[in-house]
């Protein structure tokens, strides 16, 4: 029990300097809020991973995701912390994010296996900020995608860059999963990559943050 506290308090201070660490080069290198709010996001979750083997019950992690969640609802009415905050658009995607990982690890620790939390914080980690700031950054040949008369806010660069980098993540993580690579590894991995895409995708304000780990979490309780 003890030890358990100390590894939450632990988790705090990480993160706490790790917020810390963000919001210096925002104010010292006038970093744009954006960059400065997905390394953010990038490395907060990059840092909770390895939770499930170390916690042995979800209580914890919704304490710290409560924390988490006070500490940014404060900090954005006290117009603090603004390496997360200063965007020109609307999102709750940053409150949403302690939220989807609790409940992601709420699934995997009920299901009893730590892959169906992993792989989806790995892909939110790392394809959601990579597909927006090559969206945002990279304006020739790069356009908003239009679907059946539809222009969605997302552009062909980042969703392809998404699918393309969640596909090799989930083609190495289910081979090391499973032990082997064959057929299923490949059509599983693609369907992980194009759920996590299409979620990018119909994201509204940052909702993906929710709805990208949810959906791959369903997909591998469906066909794990």
């Amino acid at each position: 029990m003890g030890n358990i506290i100390t590894l939450s308090l632990l988790y705090l201070l990480g993160i706490a300097l790790l917020l810390g660490f963000n919001e210096l080069n925002y104010r010292r290198f006038k970093i744009r809020g954006e960059i400065t709010r997905k390394f953010a996001h990038f490395a907060s979750i990059l840092a909770v991973i390895p939770m499930p083997y170390m916690f042995n019950s979800h209580w914890y992690v919704l304490i710290l995701a409560l924390v988490f969640f006070a500490v940014l609802f404060i900090t954005q009415k006290g117009k603090l912390l603004n390496s997360i905050h200063d965007i020109k658009r609307k999102s709750i995607g940053s409150y949403l994010l302690p939220l989807s990982i609790y409940l992601t690890f709420l699934a995997a620790s009920l299901l009893q296996n730590k892959f169906i939390y992993i792989l989806p914080m790995l892909i939110l980690a790392i394809c959601d900020p990579m597909a927006a700031i090559l969206g945002m950054n990279i304006k020739k040949y790069n356009g908003r995608i239009i679907l059946f008369g539809h222009k969605f806010k997302k552009t062909w660069l980042g969703s392809g860059a998404f699918f393309a980098m969640s596909l090799i993540i989930a083609i190495i993580a289910l081979y090391y999963y499973r032990g082997f690579f064959d057929f299923k590894t490949f059509w599983l991995a693609t369907t992980v990559a194009l759920t996590g895409t299409v979620a990018e995708l119909f994201g509204w304000r940052g909702s993906d943050n929710l709805t990208i780990p949810l959906s791959i979490l369903l997909i591998l309780v469906i066909c794990l």
